[in-house]
């Protein structure tokens, strides 16, 4: 029968590679990074997109079509995604 292993102690000497990411993520001198900021904006800008459309589509009892207020949103979705996809590429410079 094998031994047991003896349980683990709380020396935060040995953390896991995940704990300082966090670490790092959550203090005062991290910075976003173009890359990151332009994927979050391209997300956020196309999910924001199908989601207008999405609800236009569903909305079957409703006629009158995209109007005013969806045609500024759809453009300021697009636009973001637009923005999002121009800062991808400048990588890991801070934003």
């Amino acid at each position: 029968m094998p031994e047991p292993t003896p349980a683990k102690s709380n020396n935060t000497s040995s953390t896991s590679p995940y704990t300082s990411d966090i670490r790092r993520f959550f203090s005062r001198d991290y910075t976003v990074s173009k890359r990151q900021l332009g994927i979050v904006l391209l997300v956020i800008g196309v999910l924001g997109f199908i989601g207008i459309l999405g609800i236009d589509i569903l909305d079957v009892g409703r006629e009158g079509g995209i109007g005013p207020a969806q045609q500024g949103a759809l453009a300021l979705c697009a636009a973001m995604a637009v923005i999002g996809l121009t800062l991808i590429p400048l990588g890991n410079k801070p934003a």
